[in-house]
């Protein structure tokens, strides 16, 4: 493995990079944020310019927390346009890679396998790299950084944590190097896979750095992750048995749907149950066009600013359907015992788990499968109307009730703004 050579390169605050260049700005000196304004004071900032953040500005933070003495620009989300963006640097990628050599991790970051293309390019390693993030910048005028590792992790981590400390914006590691310079790192969040909840449990055993990992009894760390442990006594060795290869190879032992939402306000249960309805509806439409069914569906209720834990959880059907008819009156019944209602909501997830091919679908002796079908034909007729003119092409009655979100969620990406209006 010492041998092999991977990249991870990551656009700098992407959002608000794209945003720099749409206007022929420097997002290295030009102070940006990326939030729509029309939620008020409170918006969280989707993306800060790197000018920003050497001023102590927070990634993610929200509008009312930039101090008031600085001027910067606003600017609304557009994520198709940011979408448009990571597709053409995608496109860049081809130029050199073979789509089995590369790995889009996000948006704004992909691992690259670039072992067999240095002979190709009579390049060494950093060249490669510098190459391509000049190639990046000129094209698309976004700033980049790059991790060059011998493994997948150490890539990820040179770009986490080395790359940013270097001139160049790249950083290079191999399992000697890793050890001599960043086994006593802190803090441990810095490294990828390392959650506050992992840290946590270390410091019970007094282990503190990835040099304590290597010291530590396996036994204790088995205790602790059980199986994960393996990963981590890898990881805090700068080793890794996953390869490319592995990734494309990889195919997911279950599958789900699942959506959610921040309410643009708080909402009692009576205008809540309206969203849940159109959420649904809209997950099984998408079921439908996967061409799958379900038996068991999650659902999660969020109150007004946390003052309590969330309620809900899952259940499960006799049928495996996607038809909303069916599901619907399982919802409705299920947010009646668990939701509370004399709390103000503010977020919805639902989840729709055990998903199979379509043609498991089984209802139970009392369904009307007639029935089932006919409303099968005609949301597969809505499904083609709205894949060719749009997803507001055709709304049901729910949709315009006081308080519904579909036909605004219907022009947003990701929970944001989708294009330049």
């Amino acid at each position: 493995m010492e041998n092999e050579i991977y990249f991870c390169i990551d656009m700098k605050s992407f959002y608000a990079s794209v945003e720099c260049a749409e206007r022929g700005l420097d997002p290295m000196t030009t102070n940006l944020v990326v939030a729509d304004e029309a939620r008020g004071k409170g918006a969280i900032c989707l993306a800060v310019s790197p000018s920003l953040k050497a001023k102590g500005v927070k990634n993610r933070c929200r509008l009312f927390q930039i101090p008031s003495d600085l001027d910067y620009i606003i600017a609304k989300p557009r994520m198709k346009k940011y979408i448009d963006y990571a597709a053409d640097i995608y496109e860049l990628y081809l130029d050199f890679f073979a789509p089995e050599d590369i790995h889009v991790y996000s948006i704004d970051e992909c691992f690259l396998h670039v072992t067999p293309y240095l002979k190709t390019y009579k390049k060494s390693s950093l060249e490669f790299a510098k190459e391509l993030l000049s190639l990046i910048y000129e094209k698309r005028r976004i700033p980049a950084t790059a991790g060059v590792g011998t493994n997948l992790y150490l890539a990820k981590i040179a770009l986490d944590i080395t790359a940013k400390k270097s001139p160049d914006r790249i950083g290079w590691l191999n399992e000697a190097k890793f050890r001599k310079t960043l086994w006593d790192h802190l803090p441990l969040s810095d490294f990828w896979g390392i959650s506050t909840g992992t840290i946590r449990r270390l410091r019970s055993k007094q282990i503190f750095t990835m040099r304590d990992i290597t010291l530590a009894d396996p036994e204790i760390l088995y205790d602790l992750f059980g199986i994960n442990a393996e990963l981590l006594i890898d990881h805090a060795f700068g080793k890794e048995t996953c390869r490319m290869s592995d990734i494309k190879a990889y195919k997911s032992q279950t599958h789900s749907v699942s959506t959610s939402q921040i309410l643009f306000e708080d909402y009692p249960y009576e205008k809540a149950l309206i969203v849940a309805e159109e959420m649904i509806l809209d997950g099984c439409q998408e079921l439908m066009r996967r061409k799958v069914v379900t038996n068991r569906v999650c659902i999660f209720v969020g109150y007004s600013n946390d003052e309590i834990p969330p309620t809900g959880g899952f259940f499960r059907m006799s049928e495996h359907t996607n038809c909303f008819s069916v599901i619907l009156p399982y919802v409705r019944e299920f947010l009646k015992k668990t939701t509370l209602r004399d709390k103000p909501i503010r977020r919805l997830s639902v989840d729709f788990g055990n998903v199979v091919s379509d043609r498991y679908e089984q209802f139970d002796l009392f369904t009307d499968v007639e029935k089932a079908e006919r409303e099968k034909k005609t949301e597969s007729a809505v499904l083609q109307i709205k894949d060719k003119f749009g997803k507001n092409a055709m709304l049901r009655g729910v949709d315009l009730y006081p308080g519904a979100t579909a036909t605004i969620r219907n022009k947003l990406i990701g929970g944001h703004n989708g294009d330049d209006e």
